[in-house]
C-alpha cells in the first residue's frame, strides 16, 4: 500500500511539473496608454523563448510562452517594455498591455544634392561609392571579412581580430554563450527575421542578446564590418553579420583547444 501511494504521489508530481513547463498561448491587446486606442504592427518578441509576432488591426496578439517568461514590446514613436508572463494572466486569459508615447526630437538632417546632367557616364561618376573590401579565409564557411580598404594592414587587421584569443569578440562571446546561443533559433523564426528586417533602432537585438549600444556596434566592428555597414544595415543584416561570425569564433574556439 505504502508503495503504491509513493507511485502515486511521483506521478502527481512529475505531471503537474510537465504541466507548470508546458509552453502555452498568451493573449492581449496592446493600446495607447494617453487614450486607450489600440495599437496595429506592434513587434511583440518573447526573449525566453525567441520567437516574436506583431498586433492585428484590432491591436490583439497571441504568443506561445509560458510563466516566468518575458515578452519585450515595441512600437515606433513609443517607449519598449518588458512584460513578465504570470499565472493569472495564463488563467484569465486576454490582458491590456499600454504603451507609452514618446516625444521625438529628430536631429537635423543635412541632405546632399548631386548634381546631375541627364547623362548615366557622366552622372555615375558623382554617385558615392563604397570602398569597403571583403576578405575570406580559407577553411571557414564565411562569405569573408569587410576590413574597409584594400591596404595589407587591412588583411593584417582581420586576421589579427579573428584569431587573436584575447580579443574583444573572444570576451564578449565566451562572457555571455547563453545570449549568443540564440542567435540561431533568432535566424530560424521567420517573424523576428521579418520584424528586424524592417528596424534599424538595433534595440530588439540590444533586448535579445542582453548587450547595449555600444558593446553591439563594437562586436559588429571588430567582426571587421565597416562604419558604413553599420550605419546602414538593417537589423536582420547586422543580426546575419553577427551569427556569421559568432559561428567562425566557435570553430576557432575549438581549434585552439584542439576539440575537433
Amino acid at each position: 500500500m505504502k508503495n503504491w501511494f509513493t507511485l502515486f504521489i511521483l506521478l502527481f508530481t512529475l505531471t503537474f511539473s510537465q504541466a507548470q513547463d508546458a509552453p502555452t498561448k498568451v493573449i492581449g491587446v496592446v493600446i495607447n496608454a494617453a487614450d486607450d486606442n489600440t495599437l496595429e504592427s506592434v513587434n511583440i518578441v518573447n526573449l525566453t523563448q525567441v520567437i516574436g509576432t506583431t498586433t492585428n488591426e484590432k491591436g490583439e496578439f497571441e504568443l506561445t510562452a509560458k510563466v516566468s517568461d518575458t515578452l519585450h514590446f515595441s512600437y515606433l514613436g513609443f517607449k519598449s517594455i518588458k512584460v513578465k508572463v504570470t499565472n493569472d494572466w495564463l488563467k484569465y486569459g486576454s490582458s491590456n498591455i499600454a504603451l507609452t508615447e514618446l516625444a521625438l526630437a529628430l536631429e537635423e538632417v543635412v541632405v546632399t544634392q548631386f548634381k546631375l546632367t541627364g547623362f548615366l557616364e557622366v552622372d555615375i561618376k558623382n554617385v558615392p561609392k563604397n570602398n569597403n573590401y571583403r576578405y575570406a579565409i580559407s577553411g571557414l564557411p564565411s562569405t569573408g571579412y569587410e576590413a574597409g580598404n584594400s591596404s595589407p594592414s587591412a588583411v593584417t587587421k582581420v586576421l589579427g581580430a579573428i584569431f587573436n584569443p584575447a580579443d574583444f569578440l573572444y570576451r564578449m562571446f565566451g562572457r555571455q554563450p547563453n545570449e549568443m546561443r540564440k542567435l540561431k533559433k533568432m535566424k530560424q523564426d521567420d517573424e523576428i527575421r521579418s520584424l528586424l528586417a524592417t528596424r534599424f533602432d538595433r534595440e530588439m537585438l540590444m533586448a535579445l542578446l542582453q548587450v547595449n549600444k555600444v558593446d553591439l556596434d563594437e562586436i559588429v566592428s571588430q567582426c571587421n564590418y565597416s562604419k558604413e555597414f553599420i550605419n546602414s544595415a538593417n537589423d536582420l543584416q547586422v543580426l546575419d553579420a553577427i551569427s556569421e561570425c559568432y559561428e567562425e569564433y566557435k570553430v576557432l574556439s575549438r581549434s585552439r583547444s584542439g576539440k575537433f
